[in-house]
């Protein structure tokens, strides 16, 4: 299913005759704040494959029902490296739409009567049962962190967070931090060099020597 993608802003300014872009973290697995104090973690970005616009941000609640909820990314007003700011209490994200929703659907599940002197004979039987959706429009995707990072010839880390230009909305790059091939450093891939996005696999148009030799990008903080 085609679904959103998200990621991290970008603060664009001139100093002198040299252009300085400053990325702004939206940082996955980190706590999230309300008006009210603590409400939850960071979980996912929902991104526009077309535009490569952040739509949503995905919230696991702190408390029971502990449900994953899609935020809308307009509620954002402050991220660092190790948080998220909401400018909604917790009452309100209670009622923001739950990433997965659980529906009722009828089945036929293909039951076979034996019998001894003829084939096995198949009869549909007809169930009712629970499964449950991603509420994720079409056209768009929710991106984990871990997921996996794979250049033309093969596996070179895994997704740590996007880098999002906070005017915009839109996903500029990608952010490596551990387990790449490079070492401690960050490793920041510009969106363009996306090939394309599938479940928990993030597809780059370079191959490893070149995704080696990109330039860092300074992030900053909302």
């Amino acid at each position: 299913m085609d679904l959103p993608l998200l990621y991290n802003g970008v603060a664009k300014f001139e100093k002198s005759a040299v252009r300085e872009v400053c990325k702004m973290d939206v940082p996955l697995n980190v706590n999230v704040y309300c008006v009210d104090g603590l409400c939850g973690q960071s979980k996912e970005v929902v991104l526009d494959r077309k535009t490569e616009e952040v739509s949503h941000l995905v919230v696991k609640e702190k408390d029971a029902p502990r449900a994953e909820l899609l935020v809308p990314v307009e509620l954002v007003t402050e991220t660092t490296p190790r948080l998220i700011r909401l400018r909604c209490a917790k009452e309100e994200l209670a009622e923001m739409q739950p990433l997965l929703r659980v529906e009722v659907v009828r089945e036929e599940i293909p039951h076979y009567l034996p019998d001894p002197y003829l084939m096995p004979m198949e009869v549909p039987e007809t169930k009712w049962v629970t499964v449950s959706r991603e509420s994720i429009p079409p056209g768009e995707v929710a991106v984990r962190q871990g997921a996996r990072v794979e250049a033309t010839d093969g596996l070179v880390g895994r997704l740590d967070e996007f880098l999002v230009d906070p005017v915009t909305e839109q996903v500029t790059h990608l952010v490596m931090r551990e387990g790449h091939l490079w070492g401690q450093r960050d490793v920041t891939i510009p969106v363009s060099e996306i090939d394309r996005l599938e479940e928990n696999t993030i597809y780059l148009r370079l191959d490893k020597a070149k995704v080696g030799a990109l330039p860092s990008v300074r992030i900053g903080i909302r």
